[in-house]
């Protein structure tokens, strides 16, 4: 099994929102993935961070069978939606994928 975790800190403002509206509209685009894509195993994400170091706006996690099956959700067309999105909110990313 795969585990795919995501940090992002975002901008105060961008795409015509403020960083708490399009926490929330990230979270949204994100959790609307769930049942989507058949890859896809399980995916939660939390805007309500009270302690991360270093410091984060938005965490996603994320479970797949697979390497390929994690590659194949980063290419989903609606995967990329979502990431078209947040290239535009988004400060810095981190990300950590491993095997258990």
């Amino acid at each position: 099994m795969i585990k795919h975790i995501v940090m992002w800190t975002l901008k105060e403002e961008a795409a015509g929102g403020t960083a708490a509206e399009n926490a929330s509209k990230m979270k949204e685009m994100l959790e609307n993935l769930n049942g989507k894509i058949e890859v896809l195993k399980h995916l939660e994400v939390s805007a309500d961070i009270f302690q991360a170091e270093p410091d984060c706006s938005v965490v996603l996690y994320s479970e797949f069978d697979s390497k390929e099956d994690l590659h194949t959700y980063a290419v989903h067309p609606l995967h990329q939606e979502c990431v078209a999105f947040i290239k535009q909110i988004v400060s810095s990313r981190s990300v950590i994928d491993y095997v258990i």
